[in-house]
């Protein structure tokens, strides 16, 4: 029996390297070479898993496998030995969500103004649309790279399940090693998981071209994938759908780019009864209780954001606290998980630099992640995901022979990996770390005797040679060949120069002195050096800032709860018959107003004084388009009702806020105007902190967006590409939907479900209402014959600014009318808009609304409905009604809100003067008995806002002198969700501002 030390290991990877197993079907260019992979490994410490710790133990693997592993293991005799005393052997990392070995993804550029693309141009029998690709082996398009391979090798890992991340149904992953052999050897398992996101990737298909619209298709492709099982013939062989059913027995992972669209994937899943496994974007632990509650695993990235550089204080004017919290914050997600007891894996996706992938993970352990989870994140828990903990993940028995070699415990600031074992195969990362001269010798120089004292690591020693008097000594090393030199203090210019092997307890060798005369030397080591305490232990970090309720600037510790409430000695304007009551008292309980009188008392309400002040209903917007993300318009199609805001809620937006300080307590989200049937309204309640499902306004009615004009038929574009391009084509389109909703419901079973058609005959049914984007007399008339010729009722014409043209047509039809209060001469259509409009429609009798399809106007709701007022002497109590209860009867809520009556949702606001005056600030806006905005205590906010923004500038500049790599600073700018967001072609103020921004690769290390 042969054992190898260090000094061998150079030769031994070499050959394992090149000489590899011969494989049976291909040639060999060579002479005939097998190995049997036959070694032990001896004296190790060996980390079987996170949980199990072998001392002194030793690990055999013979042809690629593991054979044993343990402390009394026999040595075979066939087996070359290698020795290990104070190494670790780990099982190699696994990867569960990577690319390696794909080639790279170029996204589609799609512009509005390019020829459509209505359906894929993938040739074969697949699916309608280019990003569903359900079809894709990614095993078939691996391709060994080596160099890629080299880098993860170097990091700890062995495997990875890897597939191209394009497309929202993106196919299959693959199981392979990082070995460097034909793709046939490294292949491990053919099929690991099936992939999915909301990016259409590489498609160069119009649809979908919005966030809603993903989702949408994903949920159509759904319920086509379970049509598809009975085999209709009037679909031939559709590969996609197919695939997409036969994958449905594999680890599902959906790759998400924020924490809300972890919800949004968890929701489709919980639809369809599948439980996703979610690739994370590295935010989650802002919302980790709404992670916990979708019981789903994670695959979370190290994928830090990089230290901005502020040093200069005008540009950081423009970058946002919820940015650089989550700078400060982001390496704490690991933890969260931890603590809250969410399964996950960890992945080097995502890192620009592949080389930080251990010290954010260092980083991460230092800010809470246990060294036990974190292995488990990257041994045992994707393993065990992607259905291969028969394989990899951990050392037992039978399972491919991963692993690698350290000097230390992994995770430790200053252990290194000296070699990974792949397929038993070893590849050497920092081999000259095997060994470590530090210790002190006792040296024999010819007939002379003296000390010998190296500290510090290979390739930054430090010694002395210490006889008479103390020396200094250079000290160089490669592999087993050890060189010193030194000069006396006699006489520097005479250099006396040693070399010698180590043998893993003493050097000995020959060397010459300045003389020139040749001597022995041996130096024996006869202490070891004192372990080095940041070998077993990591720096503990600063505090940091707390997760606020919602993730911005204006958010709190805690989200703020419902309070019963007694109003006292207000004005109270109630929308009932009671008026306008001078020195009133509204008393709140649970939520709901429980009385409105004199001399109310309540010894559980809190007192809020309203001497002085007024109080009204909340205000209710009507049209409005902010809290949704991804595009509010789904523009590639002349109807897209199948697109849902409820899909795209954005609880984090901070116009919410805003209008809160404005008075405003629910807000009609819809889409946008920029196609004929657009996609399902959400009526929101501004319950700010709140998730997207705790802000959706239960048990209403539900809406939906239609439009007509040159928004619909794109009078921007002189070579529109989309149907219809006339207002008579506008009118065809809608006549073609109905039509066709009509024929689908004489449909008998088992016809295919569909999501567009079903929420038509919703329409038809009246069982979901529109909200119709119009300006222009006649094609008012036109939408509203063909209501009448499908039965339906058209329920809001918005916008309506030649509504007075035909107010009476309205009120027969029963259509509602919101508008703007002097909107005018913006565009051709509305050149005829008067300011006496609301008024005018109301004095007829439509039911009148004021809205503002602004997120700025939103916050002077109150004013705009003033100013009807003004133009056309309308009463006081009648323009308040036109932004609270009109509004909330034209959405069928007015049983809930709108007014301030008894059993009513507490939504309220407390006005510091005259709510249609100009002067009128709203000191407290209320909604279900919850104070969600405080005038005086955002007067703290806002100080508080300022200070810790100070204090995370100070920490960044503190980080950037400590030597963290730094990016430019760059705005933070949130877009503006627009009703005609798709026809802003030119160069606005968002394009200028774009242009500045920082390659996402760029600001995460």
């Amino acid at each position: 029996m042969k054992i190898f030390s260090y000094r061998s290991l150079g030769v031994i990877l070499f050959f394992l390297a090149q000489g590899l197993q011969a494989q049976v079907t291909f040639p060999i260019n060579d002479v005939a070479n097998p190995r049997a992979g036959y070694y032990a490994f001896v004296h190790a410490t060996v980390v079987k898993d996170a949980k199990t710790t072998l001392q002194n133990a030793t690990l055999v693997i013979k042809q690629g496998r593991i054979e044993a592993v343990g402390t009394s293991v026999a040595i075979p005799k066939d087996a070359v030995v290698i020795e290990c005393k104070g190494k670790f052997i780990y099982p190699s990392f696994v990867d569960a969500f990577s690319d390696y070995g794909m080639e790279a993804v170029t996204a589609s550029n799609y512009s509005y103004r390019a020829p459509s693309q209505m359906i894929s141009n993938t040739k074969g029998p697949f699916s309608w649309n280019q990003a569903l690709k359900s079809e894709v082996e990614h095993v078939k398009h691996f391709a060994v790279n080596e160099s890629k391979a080299k880098d993860l090798r170097k990091l700890g890992f062995g495997a990875v399940s890897t597939s191209q991340p394009d497309g929202i149904s993106r196919g299959t992953s693959a199981l392979v090693s990082l070995a460097k052999d034909r793709e046939n050897m490294v292949v491990l398992k053919e099929k690991t998981a099936a992939h999915f996101s909301f990016e259409k990737g590489s498609s160069t298909q119009d649809y979908p071209g919005s966030l809603m619209g993903s989702v949408a298709l994903l949920r159509q492709n759904f319920l086509d994938a379970q049509w598809y099982k009975s085999k209709p013939a009037q679909e031939g062989l559709n590969l996609s759908l197919d695939r997409f059913n036969q994958n449905a027995g594999l680890p599902q992972i959906f790759a998400v780019t924020e924490k809300w669209n972890v919800l949004r994937a968890d929701k489709i899943g919980d639809e369809f009864g599948v439980q996703y496994i979610i690739k994370g974007s590295g935010d989650e632990y802002q919302r980790i209780d709404e992670m916990k509650a979708t019981k789903a695993a994670f695959i979370l990235p190290l994928a830090f954001p990089q230290t901005i550089d502020v040093d200069d204080p005008t540009d950081m004017r423009f970058v946002n606290v919820a940015e650089l919290k989550h700078w400060e914050l982001a390496p704490t997600n690991p933890a969260a998980f931890e603590k809250a007891n969410i399964s996950f894996a960890l992945t080097a996706n995502g890192l620009k630099d592949v080389t930080t992938f251990l010290p954010n993970l260092r980083k991460a352990i230092q800010y809470g992640l246990s060294e036990q989870k974190a292995l488990e994140a990257l041994t045992t828990t994707p393993a065990q995901l992607l259905g291969v903990a028969d394989l990899v993940g951990s050392l037992d028995q039978g399972k491919v022979a991963n692993f690698f070699i350290s000097n230390g415990p992994v995770f430790a600031e200053k252990s290194a990996i000296i070699e990974n074992w792949v397929q038993g195969s070893g590849y050497a990362v920092q081999t000259d770390l095997w060994t470590n001269l530090a210790g002190t010798y006792q040296v024999t120089l010819g007939a002379n005797a003296a000390k010998l004292v190296i500290q510090g690591e290979p390739g930054s020693y430090k010694a002395s040679l210490m006889a008479s008097d103390t020396t200094q000594v250079d000290v160089t090393q490669k592999d087993q060949l050890v060189n010193l030199g030194y000069t006396s203090k006699a006489d520097k210019s005479q250099r006396v120069r040693l070399t010698g092997s180590y043998d893993g307890s003493s050097i000995s060798g020959t060397g010459q002195l300045a003389s020139g005369n040749w001597i022995s030397w041996k130096a024996i080591r006869s202490e070891a050096a004192k372990s080095d305490s940041s070998m077993a232990k990591v720096t503990k970090p600063e505090a940091v800032g707390d997760v606020v309720f919602p993730f911005n600037g204006f958010g709190q510790k805690t989200i703020a709860k419902q309070e019963n409430l007694l109003i006292q000695h207000a004005t109270v304007w109630t929308n009932e018959k009671q008026g306008v009551l001078k020195d009133a008292d509204v008393l709140v309980k649970a939520g709901k107003i429980v009385q409105v009188g004199k001399g109310l008392k309540d010894p559980s309400a809190r007192i809020v004084d309203g001497t002085g002040k007024h109080v009204t209903a909340g205000i209710i917007d009507e049209h409005s388009h902010v809290g949704a993300t991804g595009g509010i318009n789904e523009c590639t199609q002349s109807v897209t009702a199948e697109a849902r805001i409820a899909d795209v809620i954005d609880p984090d937006d901070v116009d919410i806020y805003r209008q809160l300080s404005g008075g405003v307590t629910a807000s009609h989200i819809l889409h946008g105007s920029c196609n004929v049937i657009g996609g399902q309204t959400q009526l929101l309640k501004f319950r700010w902190g709140q998730n997207a499902e705790a802000l959706k306004f239960a048990n209403w009615d539900p809406f939906i967006k239609f439009a007509l004009g040159e928004n619909v038929k794109r009078s921007w574009n002189t070579s529109n590409p989309r149907f219809p391009d006339t207002r008579m084509g506008v009118e065809q389109v809608l006549t073609d939907a109905f039509t066709r909703a009509r024929d689908y419901e004489k449909q008998g079973p088992g016809k295919r479900i569909d999501l567009e058609l079903e929420t038509l005959l919703e329409i038809l049914n009246k069982k979901r209402f529109i909200t119709c984007h119009s300006y222009v007399q006649s094609e008012i008339n036109s939408i509203l014959k063909v209501a009448d010729k499908f039965g339906f009722t058209v329920n809001t014409l918005t916008h309506i600014l030649e509504g007075y043209k035909v107010a009476d047509k309205m009120k027969a039809h029963g259509a509602n009318a919101s508008t703007f209060a002097d909107w005018w001469n913006y565009k051709m259509e509305v050149l005829d808009a008067i300011p006496q409009n609301a008024a005018i429609m109301q004095a007829v009798g439509v039911n009148v609304a004021i809205n503002s399809d602004d997120a700025e106007m939103a916050r002077r709701l109150n004013q705009e409905a003033a100013k009807s007022i003004k133009y056309a002497g309308m009463s006081e109590e009648d323009a308040l009604k036109m932004v609270t209860l009109n509004p909330a009867k034209m959405l069928h809520v007015a049983d809930r809100v709108g007014s301030i009556a008894t059993g009513k949702d507490a939504d309220l606001v407390i006005w510091s003067d005259h709510p249609l005056s100009i002067y009128a600030k709203s000191e407290k806006t209320i909604v279900d008995g919850t104070v969600v905005f405080d005038r005086a205590e955002d007067a703290k906010l806002q100080v508080a806002l300022q200070t810790e923004k100070q204090r995370l500038i100070q920490k960044m500049i503190a980080s950037k002198k400590g030597g963290a790599s730094t990016r430019p600073s760059a705005p933070s700018v949130k877009k503006q969700n627009m009703c005609e967001e798709d026809h802003n072609h030119d160069k606005s103020l968002w394009e200028r501002i774009a242009s500045r921004f920082i390659d996402e690769d760029h600001i995460n290390e």
